[in-house]
């Protein structure tokens, strides 16, 4: 018998929107049964109709997401915004950390069709848009963008080109954002990315931000060596009082990403950008470096340097003095060489320093005592290297705030003597300052000493956020909140994309509250909670402003989350922790506590 021809492959040209719940193994872990009921109850009631409503179906579910195809791309970014505005809706009560919400990405493309699945690369992009999409965001492909554009009451951030995995080629990305005169909530509805920000206006000198050097040594274990030559480089640049650098903390979030430099030279507010690669092997070091201007996408200088590891500070000195010489024409050649000083000339203590560095940034109690541990290394390795000095006392200084000594007289004592010996080797190191006169402000309640050492690092170094952090807590302490709001100003402007922003948020709500504007503190406070659910201070400093403020029924819900999060707080212990020099600055913080139901 004749056999009949295979059947042919079905192909069709579709809109795809694949979605999924951020952090779902994480809410299940927490509360497995509620969790799911949720996510039923949310696609029974906010998903299915939306998308019945815009003509789409859902070819399959996957767990916690899904897979949905249209034949338009505009109803498609209908059918998203429409479902994840009601959601948003319906879970705008609960908690931060127990809240569901969607990811999205929508992508055009030729599918293969099944009748219960589609494949094809279309549908893979989708699902890699869904993946950088922020809770409760949507993200669409330039081929979806030019469908809708004009068509959709939805305005779009241009992402620029995204590296998304598995995929062989860059992507063109757009995040859709809520026009607020249609209606549509502003907070957690769609991205709030800091790409689709206002553009920082450029300040009035020259202004550079150092991205992350690549490592191309093979050897994940190299990435702190990598980012080590960063982080001196911008120390180097930003003693120059004739420039602006933007932070390490705000330049690192770039780190691992593919960036387009004219979106970060907006986002930071700088006119340049430094980027550069690193690779470390067999005793050998290359540093290459670009300068690229952010308005132009212009190289503005562009070199590389290749020599033995014993050479890295020199190479390290003439990356600076080349990107400070093309920016700044007319820069003293003693302050070019001050700014390369370098804090030791043992290699192997430079080593564990950094080391310790990249364990500190983890903000855990095991990369805490790992950092520790590097830093008395280091200074081991080298006993005048007075900024391992003031990080180990830093290091202490953290335990207290985190509880996590074990000893607390005598781990007190050490961190002490740590800042003093600091100081004593080294008193034009604007770093050694600021982190000495903190750790002897805050541990042993030298305000004064603590306020000279800051206000002398920072004018040595006017672009220090750290300083400017510091600072603003020894103010606090002191009791002059103004000045210290001014000095979190400062910070945020130099550090805008920073991850410990929370800090600022919260010298804010204590400066807020200690001058008595308690709804300024509680939106300081609010924020902190949004942004950082687990981060107690700032459900603490909300129940106090709003206690302060009368309102207690708000109040006690902050503060059971607080106790939820750490149940040994009491008032007493709290308000003792910061060494406030105004008694009635203490006064005030112990009643809200009180007021706001912790315990005695």
């Amino acid at each position: 018998m004749p056999q009949e021809p295979p059947s042919r492959v079905k192909r069709r040209l579709s809109a795809i929107l694949a979605a999924d719940v951020a952090g779902y193994s994480r809410l299940m872990h927490s509360d497995e049964e509620a969790t799911h009921a949720k996510l039923t109850a949310l696609l029974a009631d906010a998903v299915d109709p939306a998308i019945a409503k815009h003509g789409g179906r859902i070819v399959k579910h996957t767990g916690d997401g899904f897979l949905a195809e249209f034949s338009s791309a505009v109803e498609a970014v209908r059918a998203a915004v429409l479902f994840q505005t009601h959601i948003h809706e319906l879970t705008i009560c609960d908690l931060e950390d127990r809240r569901l919400a969607f990811r999205v990405g929508i992508n055009i493309g030729d599918v293969i069709a099944e009748p219960h699945d589609i494949f094809g690369d279309g549908v893979n992009i989708a699902a890699r848009l869904e993946g950088i999409a922020e809770p409760g965001g949507i993200c669409i492909s330039s081929s979806a963008y030019d469908q809708v554009r004009g068509k959709v009451a939805v305005e779009f951030a241009d992402l620029g080109d995204q590296r998304l995995k598995n995929i062989d080629r860059p992507v063109r990305v757009y995040a859709a954002k809520p026009r607020e005169h249609l209606g549509m909530v502003a907070p957690g509805v769609l991205p709030s990315r800091p790409e689709a920000q206002k553009p920082l206006p450029l300040p009035d000198k020259p202004s550079i931000a150092v991205l992350p050097f690549q490592n191309m040594s093979g050897d994940p274990e190299q990435e702190y060596f990598a980012d080590g030559i960063v982080e001196d480089i911008i120390t180097a640049l930003s003693r120059f009082k004739t420039l602006f650098v933007i932070a390490r903390n705000s330049s690192f979030t770039y780190k691992g990403k593919s960036v387009d430099i004219k979106q970060v030279g907006r986002e930071l507010g700088v006119r340049y950008v430094l980027e550069g690669s690193v690779r470390k092997s067999a005793g050998r070091v290359r540093i290459s470096g670009q300068l690229i201007d952010s308005a132009t996408g212009a190289h503005v200088w562009v070199d590389r340097f290749d020599g033995k590891f014993e050479d890295v500070f020199e190479f390290q000195d003439q990356i600076t003095a080349s990107v400070v010489g093309q920016l700044q024409t007319h820069v003293q050649l003693a302050e070019i060489e001050r700014a390369n000083r370098k804090p030791t000339a043992n290699l192997d203590a430079y080593d564990c320093y950094w080391r310790a560095i990249a364990q500190h940034w983890r903000y855990t109690k095991p990369g805490n005592d790992a950092a520790l541990a590097h830093f008395h290394k280091a200074i081991e390795l080298d006993e005048t290297f007075a900024l391992a000095y003031s990080m180990a006392g830093t290091i202490y200084a953290v335990r207290k705030q985190m509880r996590w000594m074990v000893d607390v007289p005598q781990e007190t004592a050490e961190a002490i003597r740590l800042a003093r010996r600091g100081i004593e080797l080294d008193q034009m190191d604007e770093t050694v300052l600021c982190r000495s006169g903190f750790v002897l402000a805050f541990l042993a309640g030298e305000l004064d000493l603590g306020a000279e050492l800051t206000r002398r690092g920072l004018a040595m170094n006017p672009n220090h956020a750290l300083g400017w952090q510091l600072s603003a807590w020894v103010q606090i302490f002191l009791g002059n909140h103004q000045t210290a709001l001014e000095c979190v100003r400062q910070y945020e402007r130099l550090s805008p994309r920073d991850p410990n922003r929370m800090q600022g948020s919260l010298q804010s709500a204590y400066a807020h509250v200690f001058q008595g504007h308690y709804e300024e503190a509680a939106h300081s406070a609010e924020q902190m909670a949004h942004e950082f659910p687990a981060f107690t201070p700032g459900w603490r400093l909300l129940a106090v402003s709003k206690a302060l403020a009368g309102d207690v029924v708000s109040a006690n819900i902050a503060t059971t989350k607080a106790l939820e999060l750490d149940p040994s707080q009491t008032a007493s212990w709290l308000t003792s922790m910061l060494p406030l020099r105004r008694p009635i600055d203490v006064e005030r913080l112990k009643e809200g506590y009180l007021r706001a139901g912790f315990p005695p």
